[in-house]
């Protein structure tokens, strides 16, 4: 997908997209329950009404389910307890906690259709609540998550997943790959590309003019010399020098442990090398408000902090507070571009 043109009108009043995420999970319920809040930013929700009906009912929750046309969805503003639906049916009925593989298709058909009309403005962003994997993948859809999807339907050769809590970022160099790939993946091209897009959108989405960026090394203690691995010397090293012969502010490779803490001092960012080596602290810090971030996409793209929940789909007691930072995120990062 082509990067948007600056002529097209995306205002304050533009509304995101979101999407509803597995129908089995506590997806549903979230974008309901925030039919109920005032101030949040105007959304549309991209999802089955026939399922948003049925949970309304299943959880007690009184709102009107009203459909708009996918080619001009931002047409009216929501009334209160009312969500505005683009409808993308399921095919297969729905059950809480039981995933259905056969209603992996119109997911995903619900993100292209929403990256197509952030494409052409109809969508300020994009908001995603959680997909669940294994069933998109148990469909023979291989899938590895959102943020490579996404990618690869705008042609982005770089995306970049960033966590947000509260003043604290965490990008990660690698997503989502078993713990025995990771060293291999950590390359000298992958970082360059990695550190350059975070310093990119550093500045252009967050308007941090001179972003500070603490890289973590691989091994534990930077690998103290070269004695416990040698990719942080030869490599993760090297790369931050070109940045910072640049007059770039990156610094590093940090032992991890330290990294994150007030003893590195401060950072506008700090870019972990795999998935579990960042988010445990990001969700320790902020769990239930923090924010997924895409970057590197020529669209915004924000996430909650956590999964499906299945086990407690259709109960009733999902909380919201990661999905309506999710959406005050991304109309913030909207109203800045």
């Amino acid at each position: 997908m082509p990067a948007p043109s600056r002529s097209i009108a995306v205002t304050a009043l533009t509304p995101l997209a979101l999407t509803a995420g597995e129908p089995a999970g506590i997806g549903p319920e979230l974008c309901l329950a925030l039919a109920a809040r005032r101030g949040v930013p105007e959304f549309v929700v991209i999802s089955d009404p026939t399922l948003l009906h049925a949970r309304a009912k299943q959880i007690g929750c009184d709102v009107t389910i009203s459909e708009v046309s996918p080619d001009a969805p931002g047409k009216r503003s929501a009334n209160a307890n009312e969500l505005l639906v683009v409808p993308v049916p399921f095919p297969a009925a729905v059950e809480c906690g039981h995933p259905e593989p056969a209603n992996a298709g119109a997911l995903l058909d619900g993100l292209r259709y929403a990256v197509n009309a952030c494409g052409d403005g109809r969508f300020a962003g994009l908001v995603t609540a959680p997909l669940h994997k294994g069933v998109i993948n148990d469909a023979g859809i291989p899938f590895t998550g959102h943020t490579e999807f996404l990618a690869e339907l705008c042609d982005a050769p770089v995306p970049v997943m960033l966590l947000v809590a509260g003043d604290l970022r965490i990008a990660l160099a690698t997503t989502h790959l078993p713990l025995r790939e990771v060293p291999a993946a950590v390359t000298s091209d992958r970082l360059r590309a990695v550190i350059q897009v975070l310093l990119d959108d550093l500045r252009k989405r967050f308007g941090i003019t001179e972003p500070d960026v603490a890289v973590c090394g691989l091994n534990p203690h930077a690998g103290e010399g070269g004695h416990l691995g040698t990719e942080d010397d030869d490599i993760i090293a090297p790369v931050i020098a070109e940045f910072a012969s640049r007059g770039e502010r990156v610094r590093g490779p940090l032992p991890a442990d330290t990294a994150f803490t007030s003893a590195s001092g401060h950072k506008d960012a700090v870019l972990a090398m795999y998935h579990d080596q960042g988010l445990p602290v990001l969700k320790y810090a902020g769990f239930g408000h923090a924010v997924n971030i895409t970057l590197g996409l020529p669209l915004i793209r924000t996430s909650v902090d956590h999964g499906t929940a299945l086990d407690i789909a259709g109960s009733g007691n999902a909380d919201p507070g990661s999905l309506i930072a999710a959406l005050e995120l991304a109309a913030t990062l909207a109203a800045r571009q």
